[in-house]
């Protein structure tokens, strides 16, 4: 599982370690964020930032089941060795160079990551013989396409960041696998998560910092913005049903009127989201109402990259593994609240 230090990852690799799989995790450690945030939540499954060595396999501490090294995509080498010597039966990428923003600032990051890093993820899996190659993909994709709620068999060819480009480029990647070598692959389309250790990039995390430091709350587009927001605790479970739902070839799938979303090779993408969209200002007040105080608002206007509204529409993954995200907003804000309340030790 790559992106082992990562927000999804941390949580995904819980409910493995619960279930009883074993897991091997992978991640770079980079800096695009606070990196003692990511060894935090190493140190919670057992990995010591003391004993992580590059390229090399570490036991977790607490649970035999757990092993976790510090290893880039990028490394072609690396990664190739890593596939054969463990031999998965599942891969499960969720490693990127992520945020809208930030791709404007350092494109390289994301073709490196993103591109060059699943290639390796992918010649890894089908030289290995993996059962099923699930990754991450984003409702970034949807790009300038305003037909709500988004769906799975929507046109994705207009994307307005070079993220949402590179995770387009993954879903397309991943088909070319799946018809050239029967290698059955799953892309999860993720709508805004949010949660417990979530990423300091994230509006929550921006703005519960802010209004408990006494800070301006930066509002883009004048706050006439809707999200999809998507608590992490659902998302990991409709990632561990999609790994166990092996995707398969769709027998009515017809290349005369082609469904984007599935095809005659072992391949399938489902939208993961709550298909409740929230208006940023609902959101924002939401926030202000668990922390208990209001903040100072700066309207700002739309940030190039950003999409005015997202919005989930959930029918195959309904429909494919029975499964519907449901976890309100009040719920998942407040326990993210009282998460950041007892890491950081504020009041």
């Amino acid at each position: 599982m790559t992106g082992a230090a990562g927000f999804i990852g941390y949580h995904l690799i819980s409910q493995l370690l619960n279930r009883g799989d074993r897991v091997v995790g992978l991640d770079s450690i980079n800096d695009y964020y606070d990196i003692n945030l990511k060894y935090s939540r190493l140190s919670n499954h057992g990995i010591t930032k003391e004993k992580i060595e590059s390229n090399k396999l570490m036991q977790s501490e607490t649970d035999a089941n757990y092993s976790f090294v510090k290893m880039s995509l990028e490394d072609k080498d690396a990664v190739l060795d890593l596939f054969k010597q463990e031999q998965f039966d599942y891969v499960c990428n969720l490693a990127a160079q992520a945020g809208v923003r930030y791709s404007l600032i350092n494109p390289h990051a994301y073709i490196n990551s993103n591109i060059v890093g699943f290639l390796n993820i992918l010649e890894g899996s089908r030289h290995n013989k993996v059962k099923h190659v699930v990754y991450a993909s984003s409702s970034s994709v949807y790009g300038l396409n305003e037909s709500m709620p988004f769906s799975t068999s929507d046109n994705i060819d207009h994307p307005v960041s070079l993220y949402a480009a590179s995770k387009k480029s993954n879903e397309l990647m991943a088909h070319s696998y799946s018809h050239l070598y029967n290698l059955p692959t799953s892309g999860l389309r993720f709508f805004t998560v949010y949660g417990p250790w979530g990423r300091p990039d994230m509006a929550l995390f921006l703005f519960t910092e802010a209004i408990l430091n006494n800070k301006p709350i930066k509002i883009f587009n004048n706050g006439e913005m809707q999200r999809d927001f998507t608590y992490v605790d659902d998302i990991v479970n409709g990632v561990v049903r999609v790994i166990d739902h092996v995707a398969s070839p769709n027998k009515n799938w017809s290349g005369k009127s082609p469904d984007p979303s599935s095809s005659k090779a072992p391949y399938k993408v489902y939208n993961i989201g709550n298909s409740n969209p929230v208006n940023l200002m609902d959101f924002v007040r939401a926030i202000e109402k668990a922390i208990g105080k209001e903040g100072e608002k700066e309207y700002l206007p739309m940030q190039p990259g950003d999409v005015k509204a997202t919005y989930a529409d959930v029918t195959d993954l309904v429909e494919s593994i029975d499964y519907k995200p449901n976890t309100t907003i009040e719920y998942g804000i407040a326990e993210f609240i009282n998460w950041y309340r007892q890491y950081y030790q504020v009041g």
